[in-house]
């Protein structure tokens, strides 16, 4: 399942997609764990972000952010309660089928419920500025459409009863998520929607080059943008509220500043004739995005034959190297493996590495992080590991380096 496509296309088309949804197999690890948990996670990461980071401006007490550890417990939750919500939504579905005509099916009713559920996770990502919160609202009200466009095709409900089963539906989900938000309430304390749980944003002071220090900073940074787009808001000119809106989403995608990504002629000549012992055989290289959220990329491949093939990418992450940066900052290791290969990420020498190897002859990778900005990948079949991570190690990776201050603004 490619969770961006499938996303995409019960957003765009949820005519023709019902359909392909209603036919395809699929287990409840997949549809929770691959489709549903990264898409609720926006809504929790964002959430934390705007309280934590952004902060709230609260009515008598004035500009305020709810504490990291507060934040922190109420994204874990909030994160949580959206698989359950959406999962027992779905036993809520799957009940009501034979009152509304219908078959009952648990396997579709799950389907139905994470997928219509799509809209409202995705723009879960407004949380990080409450000016544009309101706009969730449209995102839910498309996700009860979806819902009523699949209704027949999924639980195979009459087509003139899926107008009264969506409104049940929706009546359930309503009370659903009062009696969620009820226990959330208990769990993480209706005090802290008071003056005492919130802290101001400049009562706690971190070492700036601490992961908390550079969060706190971003966060300064965010309450800027927040400021100008609530200012935009209230001119009621269109125009100044997307421009404050693409501002505050590429200071934050640039970790609280700017940042032009370098051009492709000065990303070309770092692309080599030879890699990993194979020749160039093509190469491209390209600078797009919008507005300040532009990244630029060179891209070769090599190949000796069939039997060894290799793609390096270079790219500078521009408008969104605050992502990758905080990937950096956060500490993001882990290592997995199975019968198929390997997978591990960690720092070494203060960089960001990723590693795969597969054991069954398929795709290996290595990829760098350099100064928190540019990204060199490269993948490979019938090439090693080592080779790869010994070619990648051959390029003028301290040239990179040297280039990480180019284009910034803060």
């Amino acid at each position: 399942m490619d969770l961006i496509q499938r996303a995409k296309n019960i957003c765009l088309t949820p005519a023709t997609e019902w359909p392909v949804i209603a036919a395809e197999p699929a287990t409840p690890g997949e549809l929770l764990g691959g489709y549903a948990a990264p898409l609720a996670a926006i809504g929790s990461i964002a959430g934390f972000i705007g309280g934590a980071l952004i902060g709230r401006t609260v009515p008598f007490l004035g500009y305020y952010r709810v504490p990291m550890v507060t934040a922190l417990v109420m994204a874990i939750f909030t994160f949580g309660m959206a698989l359950v919500g959406v999962f027992l939504l779905s036993l809520i579905i799957d009940a009501l089928a034979p009152t509304f005509g219908g078959q009952k099916n648990s396997s579709q009713a799950l389907k139905l419920a994470v997928y219509s559920y799509t809209p409202a996770w995705i723009a879960g990502v407004l949380q990080i500025f409450p000016v544009l919160g309101i706009l969730g609202i449209f995102a839910a009200f498309y996700g009860v459409y979806l819902l009523y466009l699949g209704l027949p095709h999924l639980m195979h409900s009459p087509q003139d009863k899926s107008i009264p089963y969506t409104v049940v539906v929706l009546v359930c989900a309503v009370v659903l998520s009062v009696v969620i938000t009820a226990v959330g309430a208990m769990v993480i304390g209706v005090g802290m929607a008071g003056r005492g749980a919130l802290t101001r944003s400049n009562d706690v002071q971190f070492d700036k080059n601490s992961t908390m220090g550079k969060l706190d900073a971003l966060g300064k940074k965010l309450d800027e943008s927040n400021k100008k787009m609530e200012a935009a808001a209230k001119s009621g000119d269109p125009n100044a509220q997307a421009a404050a809106a693409i501002e505050g989403l590429g200071t934050l995608l640039g970790g609280g500043k700017r940042v032009e990504p370098v051009g492709i002629d000065q990303l070309k000549p770092l692309v080599p004739v030879t890699f990993a012992g194979l020749p160039k055989t093509a190469s491209s290289a390209e600078k797009t995005g919008l507005g300040g959220l532009m990244v630029s990329k060179a891209e070769a491949t090599y190949a000796d034959g069939a039997d060894k093939h290799v793609t390096l990418e270079i790219s500078d992450t521009g408008g969104v190297s605050g992502i990758v940066a905080l990937a950096g900052w956060a500490g993001v290791e882990g290592e997995s493996e199975d019968d198929n290969g390997s997978e591990r990420t960690h720092k070494e020498n203060g960089r960001l590495i990723h590693e795969k190897s597969s054991k069954n002859g398929g795709t290996n990778e290595f990829g760098v992080v350099i100064g928190d900005r540019f990204v060199v990948s490269a993948k490979g079949r019938g090439v090693d590991l080592a080779a790869l991570k010994t070619a990648v190690a051959g390029l003028d990776l301290a040239k990179l380096d040297g280039m990480k201050e180019l284009g910034v603004s803060r």
